[in-house]
């Protein structure tokens, strides 16, 4: 049996210029941060032929041709399985659907086992390359390539997406003192809106994809805005990290008109009344979790619990994407 496990991710400046239809043509830049939040994925091999799979839905097939979970039934076709006889099972911290990224913490994951169950080591950047190549290219998603490189790297990163599709990626340059002050005032809320980022994601890729002159000149400023949220947190200027993040969500909005809704907009005006310096929804928008820098956490809780947000407290990872347990 492999036991492994991916951290998810907070996007901390640049997010959306991890998609190819932009960096291919601009280069991408941005930095996330992996969170004490996982997805875990046990791969063995069961004792009755055919392919077990347990996630939010139970399968039982005997042909790869048959399996319904597309990220599943890819892997595995990629790793060459003969005679398929194998057993999976998914679980998570938080649930899918959440701007947390995990789809492409269950891809990173659900490799490092499969691999670690062949006795194959994947280093990192072929771990998150190989898990492009499933959701990107083999799956044809809309999405970026952020969420498979933080998450099995790992840590506080900077990630650079070259034009030839190659991704540098680079720790941030911080102090323990910063670090400590943004696991401590940066908070998650989750809005209790679940949601699918394809819409939004697709509207993103079309406008690019057509030189959309609005659409170009907002991820231009949003790249530049992750440099700029770099060398705040590298300076240790945490105030005006949180004042980028407001920026950065009010240029968001405006990719999309699904990127927020009344409820949202009601909700983060509160909360900069309550301690809140700046925030902006994690991911793709729509929903998920609502993220703050606080000058006054505890004054910012309250009200937020008090509208009815529960509060996800994390702390940050820097395993990245490893094997648990093989036995």
């Amino acid at each position: 049996m492999i036991i492994a496990r991916s951290p998810l991710r907070i996007t901390l400046g640049g997010g959306g210029t991890d998609l190819p239809s932009y960096y291919r043509d601009h280069g991408g830049f941005l930095v996330a941060a992996a969170i004490d939040k996982y997805v875990y994925v046990t791969v063995m091999r069961p004792f009755a032929p055919g392919i077990y799979l347990k996630y939010s839905q139970l399968e039982h097939v005997e042909q790869l041709r048959d399996v319904k979970h597309p990220i599943m039934r890819e892997a595995i076709e990629m790793l060459g399985f003969r005679t398929p006889q194998v057993e999976i099972t998914t679980l998570a911290d938080i649930p899918a659907s959440t701007g947390l990224g995990s789809s492409g913490s269950f891809t990173t994951a659900l490799l490092k086992a499969l691999y670690s169950h062949r006795r194959r080591h994947l280093n990192q950047d072929e771990l998150a390359a190989l898990a492009c190549h499933i959701e990107i290219d083999r799956l044809r998603e809309p999405i970026g390539k952020q969420d498979q490189y933080i998450a099995a790297f790992g840590g506080i990163t900077c990630f650079t997406f070259n034009n030839d599709d190659t991704v540098t990626a680079v720790p941030l340059k911080i102090s323990m003192d910063t670090l400590f002050d943004l696991e401590d005032n940066l908070l998650l809320f989750f809005t209790g809106f679940s949601r699918s980022a394809s819409s939004i994601l697709n509207d993103q890729n079309a406008r690019t994809q057509k030189s959309d002159a609005e659409m170009l000149k907002n991820l231009h400023y949003v790249k530049d805005l992750g440099k700029r949220s770099k060398e705040a947190l590298e300076a240790g200027d945490v105030i005006l990290f949180g004042e980028l993040m407001h920026e950065h969500w009010e240029h968001k909005k405006r990719r999309s008109g699904g990127m927020s809704n009344p409820k949202i907009d009601e909700w983060y005006e509160m909360a900069l009344k309550n301690g809140a310096i700046g925030g902006k929804l994690v991911g793709a928008g729509g929903g998920g979790f609502l993220m703050f820098y606080a000058k006054d956490r505890n004054r910012l809780r309250h009200a937020m619990g008090s509208a009815g947000l529960e509060e996800v407290r994390f702390r940050f990872d820097f395993e990245g994407t490893k094997v648990l347990l093989s036995s």
